[in-house]
């Protein structure tokens, strides 16, 4: 069952489904690469903000998560023959970046809605890919790591509400939301999770 994300102002089009379906190779390498990223996302707003306790500590786990999803996802890669390498990044979380604010506490609202925003997009198109792979095993996969995307979407939504005003967190999180839908309008040309 797929679930409408409320945060996401516009819904993953069919022609992005095709595109992943297309070619699976190529997405199992960018979900690598998105575990590897997000994993290093977390540790640095760590070292950035090392006396947000709470922060630090949901950050502690969430990191480890995605270290291991890394992994996971590195075995699909090994038993599918796909070798680990570079890939070129779509404009997604170059242009998600650009949105945030460079003074404090502006920089911590805007760096934890945008990494919520990123796994709630996440969350949404794995479970998208969950319901259309044609291989069932794989499915089942995405499926897994579609639940952990949720709780990390909370995660940073949460820690926004902790450090942040709510009512500015609301106010931010609705024009950065439109922001991501508005980056996500055009098709990349190579297929990826966020493109």
């Amino acid at each position: 069952m797929i679930t409408t994300i409320n945060a996401l102002k516009q819904p993953t089009r069919w022609e992005w489904v095709e595109q992943a379906l297309a070619n699976l190779d190529a997405i199992l390498l960018d979900r690598s690469h998105c575990e590897r990223k997000a994993a290093g996302v977390a540790l640095n707003l760590m070292f950035r903000y090392p006396s947000n306790t709470k922060l630090v500590r949901m950050l502690t786990a969430l990191a480890r998560e995605e270290l291991e999803h890394f992994d996971l996802v590195n075995q699909w890669l090994e038993r599918r023959g796909i070798p680990l390498g570079p890939l070129a990044a779509p404009p997604y979380g170059a242009s998600l970046n650009r949105q945030i604010r460079r003074n404090e506490p502006m920089r911590l609202l805007d760096t934890l809605l945008v990494c919520g925003l990123i796994e709630a997009r996440s969350h949404e198109r794995l479970g998208l890919l969950a319901a259309h792979c044609p291989d069932r095993e794989l499915a089942q996969f995405y499926r897994s790591l579609m639940a952990s995307e949720a709780r990390h979407y909370g995660v940073y939504w949460s820690l926004a509400d902790t450090y942040c005003d709510r009512s500015a967190v609301r106010l931010r999180l609705e024009e950065l939301a439109i922001a991501e839908s508005n980056i996500l309008a055009t098709l990349h040309p190579e297929p990826r999770i966020h493109s």
